[in-house]
């Protein structure tokens, strides 16, 4: 009996290393895992998701504007590294204080600025995607969690990656 539980338990470890993170479902998946409502790609500020486990700032709140939300890297191909970067201003009258910056998935990874920003000043988050192993249509999210109203603004990174031709199969 144990060699058939083993069998199963790793068939099903297998299955979900095998299908975690592909074809643009990233979003979607994250969002099951964290039971938490996805965001349409057309918009990616519509309907925020609220991450949960994620600690929401408390004391005054601020407003941040993105100089843009969404950045389409068009078509790479497969294994290539994108990286982008997403200005944005404190349009309110107390710091901005970002607390968490959170992708989609491992393979895209934010940077996000530690110290407050004052009022009226720019600041900077860097989000560098990995598409190794991510052929298709690409939709990568990331949620940044502030002391703004609402607390969790979403940025987004679009595109396709294609195979590479002279990957070995």
């Amino acid at each position: 009996m144990f060699p058939t539980r083993f069998s199963l338990i790793a068939a099903v470890a297998l299955s979900f290393s095998v299908f975690s993170c592909q074809q643009g479902n990233d979003d979607v998946r994250e969002a099951a895992r964290q039971n938490i409502e996805t965001v349409t790609p057309a918009d990616p500020n519509a309907a925020a998701p609220m991450q949960a486990n994620v600690a929401v700032p408390s004391g005054p709140i601020t407003s941040m504007e993105f100089a843009e939300t969404a950045f389409d890297f068009g078509q790479v191909t497969e294994g290539e590294i994108i990286t982008h970067t997403y200005a944005f201003t404190n349009t309110g009258e107390e710091p901005l204080i970002i607390t968490d910056a959170k992708g989609s998935c491992g393979c895209t990874v934010p940077s996000r600025p530690t110290a407050p920003i004052a009022p009226g000043e720019t600041g900077e988050i860097t989000v560098r995607f990995d598409s190794n192993n991510k052929v298709g249509q690409r939709n990568q999210r990331v949620t940044i969690t502030a002391n703004t109203d609402p607390a969790q603004t979403v940025i987004a990174l679009n595109g396709t990656v294609v195979a590479d031709p002279n990957a070995v199969q």
